[in-house]
């Protein structure tokens, strides 16, 4: 759509469990607020829409867990996620929340047009049940083994290993998470929606119309999903949290979350609406509408395939133009996951750092994970900071600031003749805001962001070049026009960074006398978008600005090696608490303990067992006898390394052949916490008795 009227573009609904982090930020919403800012700086009509999800099974558990209510949980968590969001200017138009009851009005709607039409199966089918528990076992209530790779920890909707989609069903061995006890199958009634029915127009829509304008990466796993074969799937559950399915026979079942989430969206459009006296309508109906939904890759299948065949089977919505979706953020080379703690928390990240949002979503925006996995790290990010932000983005406009401070009282001054190099200058600048748009409406947002920095490079490499503090020295009318072209640079960043930037541009327009509104406010002025490319002059001779501030500080090493150690105590911590330890073997009596024989010896030789990779053949020294002891530690530890070990060895066990060569005893070994063998080493001369506990006399 090369002309819309207006673009309704929503952001993935953050799910009300816990805060928001940097994986969070990176996949879905600064890409999302950079489209949303830079469609309004160009004047577009905008409906920037999210809201919090807070049904669904993991929001119970947590509840359960904690002896609150699932209300309780999402209330907590609501208010820090859009606090979360306000504090790093995403810029929602509305932002609302699927308890709201404009929600569960819009959502119940919604599931009785497609009744109505004839659009849902209903079948009775047999669910998982908890007997102890009394209630059937949705999706996440339930773990077992992946039937595809054998992880022994799936979810019953999704295998969080392999990616695989799951019903409850397929598990192996399944467990209930809330009892642990294997469930039973029980026969329940649910209303699916027929996926398969809509199959030819998903190939249509997509695989034809879609083919050369969407992300490689969605496209490809839109593709898969239909090549594979779509299936009915539910849109009911037996649970007590949810939406109430509307319909008569439906006691005590309540909206899939995948159903009622989307759906979402229009409610909260139609919150935003009422709220500032629009129709709603147009935004979801209208084919002059632009639709862009910003997701992670993990909510690709719902956006492209479930929604859409919602919306078509309702009959009068529009489809999503795109679907931009991105992979995933990574953390020092490990997986983001909130369980672990293994995570950048938005509110913890504003304790250390702040007022410097900016950096984030930069440093996010600059190592976008836009096209396959990316990883965080602290020293890229200050990298990031210190390498571009300070010394290139901030030292241009400090410069500019200090000398036209210095030179005229911080009056722009007045230009004379531009030479070709001037001209060259500012024609390039005319340029950036049409490359940055560019990069922008194809969702290339890193390649947009260092387009923006490159407009700073300019500026820079103009000043270096031209040098204005020697030129002042002999040439003051030759000086006025340089700091006059400079000047023009610097209010064309205030104006492009603020998609980026916005907590930066609207620091640097205060500087430099700029309104941030469309009109001119007494002796401030304004400029557009488009006005960067249009004016040959963006800041007028006489106009006064401010005095210099430091748009970025420098982050020091001891503050990066900071976040480095809470991470790794994180991690320390999070093995403490998820440590698996062998459970107890049946109790022995004090007698068949003292049986054991257990001396100190020394291995005196050591060698490879033959087309065995785990098993040493050893010479002990017990004290009592030299003899030989086959041990499998071959894959930690080389013959050489052992040989002169002081090691505890079990010389009362009976003899066993293993290929071959009798071994007559055993060494005792532990595990450390990552998993590698240890000797039990004693403190003692060879032969020494190991007591088997106190004597008593």
């Amino acid at each position: 759509m090369n002309h819309p009227k207006r673009y309704t573009i929503t952001a993935a609904l953050p799910y009300t469990n816990g805060p928001i982090h940097i994986g969070h930020l990176a996949g879905v919403y600064v890409p999302a607020d950079i489209y949303a800012r830079y469609l309004r700086l160009i004047g577009k009509d905008v409906a920037f829409i999210c809201g919090s999800d807070e049904h669904g099974v993991p929001i119970t558990i947590k509840a359960k867990k904690e002896g609150i209510t699932p209300q309780d949980i999402v209330d907590k968590y609501h208010a820090i996620i859009k606090t979360s969001f306000e504090d790093f200017g995403i810029s929602f138009d509305n932002y609302s929340r699927t308890s709201a009851k404009i929600h569960h009005e819009t959502a119940q709607e919604f599931f009785k047009t497609l009744y109505s039409k004839g659009e849902f199966i209903e079948e009775t089918t047999e669910q998982l049940y908890d007997e102890e528990a009394d209630q059937f076992l949705a999706d996440r209530f339930v773990t077992g083994t992946c039937p595809k790779c054998g992880n022994e920890e799936a979810y019953g909707d999704q295998c969080e290993k392999c990616g695989s989609s799951l019903n409850a069903t397929d598990l192996i061995n399944p467990k209930s998470a809330i009892t642990g006890n294997v469930p039973t199958l029980k026969q329940t009634k649910h209303w699916f929606l027929p996926l398969d029915k809509h199959e030819a127009f998903l190939k249509e829509w997509i695989l034809e119309g879609h083919k050369k304008d969407w992300k490689p990466n969605v496209y490809g796993q839109v593709k898969s999903w239909i090549d594979d074969g779509l299936r009915p799937r539910a849109v009911t559950r037996d649970l007590d949290w949810g939406i109430p399915v509307p319909v008569e026979g439906a006691d005590g079942k309540v909206l899939y979350v995948w159903f009622d989430a989307p759906i979402g969206y229009i409610s909260s459009t139609k919150e935003w609406a009422d709220r500032v006296g629009k129709d709603w309508e147009p935004y979801w109906k209208d084919k002059d509408t632009k639709l862009v939904h910003f997701i992670g890759k993990d909510n690709i299948v719902f956006h492209c395939i479930i929604f859409p065949a919602m919306l078509k089977a309702e009959g009068s919505y529009i489809l999503p133009d795109n679907v931009p979706a991105n992979e995933f953020l990574n953390l020092e080379g490990n997986k983001l996951s909130t369980s672990k703690n293994w995570a950048v928390w938005l509110p913890e990240y504003l304790e250390d750092f702040p007022n410097q949002q900016d950096v984030l979503r930069y440093a996010l925006t600059a190592n976008a994970p836009e096209t396959k996995d990316n990883d965080f790290t602290w020293k890229d990010f200050q990298a990031r900071n210190n390498n571009e932000l300070v010394a290139i983005f901030g030292n241009f406009i400090n410069r500019v600031v200090v000398l036209t401070d210095k030179y005229y009282g911080g009056v722009v001054p007045e230009a004379s003749e531009f030479s070709a190099v001037d001209q060259e200058t500012l024609a390039a600048l005319k340029a950036y805001p049409d490359v940055i748009a560019s990069s922008i409406e194809r969702y290339r947002f890193r390649e947009a962001s260092q387009e923006l920095l490159n407009l700073a490079r300019l500026g820079n490499k103009y000043l270096a070049d031209e040098e204005p503090w020697k030129l002042v020295k002999t040439d003051e009318v030759r000086t006025k026009t340089i700091m006059f072209v400079a000047l023009q640079i610097a209010s064309a960043l205030a104006t492009l960074s603020e998609p980026f930037l916005p907590f930066t541009s609207d620091k640097l327009k205060s500087i430099l006398g700029i309104s941030s509104s469309d009109a001119s406010d007494g002796n401030r002025i304004s400029n557009t978008w488009n006005d960067i490319s249009s004016k040959d002059i963006l800041i007028p001779t006489g106009h006064q600005i401010g005095k210099a501030e430091l748009l970025f500080s420098k982050i020091e090493d001891d503050t990066i090696q900071q976040q480095l150690d809470k991470l790794v105590a994180s991690k320390k911590a999070n093995e403490v608490a998820n440590r698996k330890v062998e459970p107890q073997k049946e109790t022995i009596t004090f007698e068949d303990f003292s049986k054991l024989d257990m001396r100190v010896g020394t291995i005196i030789e050591a060698e490879k067992m033959p087309k065995a990779n785990k098993l040493l053949v050893l010479k002990v020294d017990t004290g009592i006898d030299v003899r030989t002891i086959v041990s499998g530690i071959a894959e930690s530890f080389t013959p050489e390394e052992v040989v002169g070990k002081r090691v505890t060895v079990l010389v009362n066990l009976a003899p066993r052949a293993l290929r071959g060569v009798e071994s007559q005893g055993m060494i005792l070994m532990t595990e450390s916490e990552d998993g590698k063998l240890v000797f039990v080493n004693p403190d003692t001369t060879t032969g020494a008795k190991v007591p088997n506990g106190l004597q008593i006399s």
